[in-house]
């Protein structure tokens, strides 16, 4: 009996702030993930500048590349296929991975795979939890987007709740500002919210009528403002850990609600987070108690994995390449890629 042939891919992730490149083997062992963030840089303005981020990207992009496969052991030549974000992101900063990944598969010959930023997160899960497969339920939870999502087979998905306004990493970073905390919110938050009392200000827990697996946190933005501003005409004092603590309670309790009550309707024995949130500590053990109380598998990728990184994207293209998904060198950066478009 034939060996079954290893496939290497090289992945490249340039959406937001952070320069990234991976080789990943079989779409489940990761061989390197290198990542050059730019947080510290964007710290400066309180948040993500489009031209700052796209001018860095293409710094760092070439760098990332080489010790990706260096720390592999890997060349080109050994490569199976190539993957890399094509959307949704800062269009800036996708054309500079999708054009660095365009001149290395022209160059090497090596077929092109384009992945959708949120299944590349959603994927992240693969990375750490050999039996994990689908079908299951996923929280996606970042700073750009909160979907709630049926993930039916390997790269078919289906949106069953979304935010109608702010995700809630956006929420958390609006807030974090707000408490004067800086940049990027939801660590901040998370960090501080330790310190609070959770139950001290009641804030709202927005559900929407039509839709009750959807998500609005900007309500719940403005009444925590709301509140800020009201103690400081008051002049009342401000304790910023029970404002961070409340206002964090408020957020989880939505999403764990949300998605355990799909988890029941939909009868999944699976459930997964991931995103950028999904590093949050408090999230992850409200989390991990709703399902190990419906003994439900809860299934969560470490930090690493949970914020941008190439990894994940080698991930979901390994089994897009798997699929028989072919791009060529007319791929192009599509900032507003709904999940499930092809």
């Amino acid at each position: 009996m034939e060996e079954k042939k290893d496939v290497l891919i090289l992945a490249v992730e340039s959406s937001c702030d952070e320069t990234a490149a991976a080789v990943v083997r079989n779409g489940r062992e990761v061989l390197s993930n290198i990542i050059s963030s730019q947080i510290e840089l964007h710290k400066l303005y309180g948040g993500v500048v489009p031209e700052i981020a796209s001018r860095k990207h293409i710094e760092k992009i070439n760098q990332v590349i080489e010790e990706a496969l260096s720390q592999a052991g890997v060349g080109l030549e050994e490569l199976d296929a190539l993957g890399v974000t094509y959307g949704p992101g800062l269009v800036g900063a996708l054309l500079v991975g999708v054009s660095a990944a365009k001149a290395i598969s022209y160059a090497g010959r090596l077929p092109l795979v384009g992945v959708h930023h949120i299944e590349g997160h959603i994927s992240a899960n693969y990375i750490e939890h050999p039996d994990l497969e689908p079908p299951f339920a996923c929280l996606v939870v970042s700073g750009g987007h909160t979907h709630l999502v049926v993930v039916k087979d390997y790269g078919k998905y289906e949106i069953i709740g979304r935010t109608r306004d702010d995700a809630a990493g956006e929420a958390f970073d609006k807030v974090a500002r707000a408490i004067g905390l800086g940049y990027p919110g939801g660590p901040k938050i998370d960090k501080l919210s330790k310190q609070g009392n959770p139950d001290a200000i009641r804030f709202p827990k927005a559900h929407v009528a039509d839709a009750p697996y959807d998500f609005s946190f900007s309500g719940l933005k403005s009444a925590v403002l709301n509140y800020l501003n009201g103690c400081r005409m008051k002049g009342e004092q401000v304790v910023e850990a029970n404002v961070a603590a409340s206002f964090q309670k408020a957020v989880i309790d939505v999403l764990v609600e949300h998605s355990m009550m799909a988890v029941e309707e939909f009868g999944f024995d699976k459930f997964a987070i991931a995103g950028g949130v999904a590093s949050n500590s408090s999230l992850r053990q409200a989390m991990e108690k709703a399902c190990r109380e419906r003994h439900i598998g809860f299934y969560h990728p470490s930090p690493i994995f949970c914020t941008d990184n190439a990894a994940m994207i080698g991930a979901a293209a390994y089994y897009e390449y798997m699929a028989g998904t072919r791009h060529g060198l007319e791929l192009n950066a599509v900032p507003n890629l709904k999940l499930g478009e092809r």
